[in-house]
């Protein structure tokens, strides 16, 4: 196994070896990373930072991005041709390159490939891998098959998870946010699903950022209830929702704000429909982190997430939140205490919660005690459990049946 920081280092000195002495290759493949604003970048570039502080290499393998130099190939990334997603501003999909992939990893081959996203260059990477008998590992951090009943295409619901089960089936471990969703994936045929928490930048997320000059640029004053809401400004989100539950706070309320911060297909839509709402577009970390702290409640009403990092993120910045009980507000929300939790698929108890929340005098104590709750979730502890699961998977029983080490 992985030689961890709490297993081996001095204080402050990180462990770098794995059980054979030797430092671990990983090669990363996604198709989403930073400047890229989601969660999935966010928690890939952790976890990347997080195992090159302990001294190993991680290659990360991903479309070639607006942002990057034309021909450029940093020493640590290997960027690969890529088209637009329609309808998804920012975001590029990877073509497949499964012949520079092999050529590549002949010469330096990888300990272990991970690869996050299932699309066409995760798809070529995982053949190539296998082909090259290199353990693979995948992350599962999108519900892509749920994603069908959003866009009026439910019917492919089976198809899309019938192509996202064989997939991840052919990888050793599958890395999932929850236990509930381990419990969840291998009902439905997933096997060597694993749980791998989340966690939240406690500096970064930050209720000192508060700044009323923000606010301000919002039209929002002193006194103003804000409410707030971040994501992909897209169907399956469910933004509708936070926004009609606003609209009742507003009815109670006659000094109240709704903001609704980030990008995507719906933006232009909902904005025409709530001309009274805030919509940011895409704002940077910084702005975001700011974004949250001008914030006095945050909605967040979607049911599709594998984990949801923004409700960390609002609690962080001592934002109280209102969510659906599941994924990351079931496992760090305490109703009552750090916010307001509703049974899935209570569209008026949402609404209801949401009234209750704008009007409870004692909302400030949520959001202390919300940040409070999250203190502990630092990166340091998920990226040693990571590396332990790629160590397992690097040395379990290979599809040959010979042992990897």
């Amino acid at each position: 196994m992985i030689a961890t920081r709490s297993m081996l280092a001095e204080p402050g000195v990180p462990a770098v070896m794995a059980a054979d002495g030797r430092r671990l290759r990983l090669a990363l493949v996604t198709e989403t990373w930073p400047p890229e604003i989601n969660g999935v970048a966010m928690t890939l570039s952790r976890l990347v930072e997080g195992v090159r502080g302990r001294g190993h290499q991680v290659e990360v393998v991903r479309p070639r991005q607006r942002s990057d130099s034309t021909g450029s190939q940093p020493g640590d990334c290997l960027l690969r041709d890529s088209l637009p997603v329609p309808n998804y501003t920012g975001l590029r999909l990877g073509l497949p390159c499964g012949g520079v992939l092999a050529a590549r990893w002949r010469r330096q081959r990888p300990d272990v490939v991970h690869i996050a996203t299932e699309g066409p260059l995760g798809v070529s990477a995982l053949r190539t891998a296998r082909s090259l008998g290199i353990p693979v590992t995948s992350g599962f951090h999108t519900n892509f098959h749920d994603y069908s009943r959003h866009y009026r295409v439910g019917f492919l619901y089976q198809m899309v998870e019938g192509y996202l089960r064989r997939f991840h089936n052919r990888t050793r471990r599958t890395l999932v946010p929850t236990r509930a969703q381990v419990d969840q994936l291998a009902v439905s045929g997933f096997r060597g699903v694993a749980a791998l928490g989340r966690g939240v930048d406690i500096a970064l997320f930050d209720p000192a950022l508060r700044r009323e000059a923000v606010r301000r640029a919002w039209g929002a004053g002193p006194q103003t209830l804000v409410c707030l809401h971040v994501g992909r400004v897209a169907p399956e989100k469910d933004i509708p929702l936070a926004l009609e539950a606003f609209r009742a706070i507003a009815r109670d309320h006659s000094d109240a704000l709704m903001v609704v911060a980030g990008d995507g297909p719906e933006r232009m839509r909902l904005k025409a429909l709530y001309p009274e709402v805030v919509f940011t577009g895409l704002l940077d970390r910084d702005a975001l982190a700011t974004a949250y702290a001008c914030a006095d409640l945050f909605l967040f009403p979607s049911l599709s997430e594998t984990f949801g990092n923004v409700v960390l993120e609002a609690m962080a910045s001592g934002v109280p939140v209102v969510a659906f009980r599941y994924a990351a507000p079931a496992l760090h929300m305490v109703d009552g205490q750090t916010g307001w939790l509703v049974a899935c698929d209570d569209r008026a108890g949402f609404i209801t919660a949401a009234r209750a929340a704008a009007a409870d005098p004692q909302r400030a104590m949520f959001g202390a005690a919300a940040r409070a709750a999250v203190l502990p979730l630092s990166w340091d502890g998920i990226v040693d459990r990571f590396l332990e699961l790629i160590e397992e998977a690097r040395c379990s029983t290979a599809v040959s049946g010979v042992r990897s080490c």
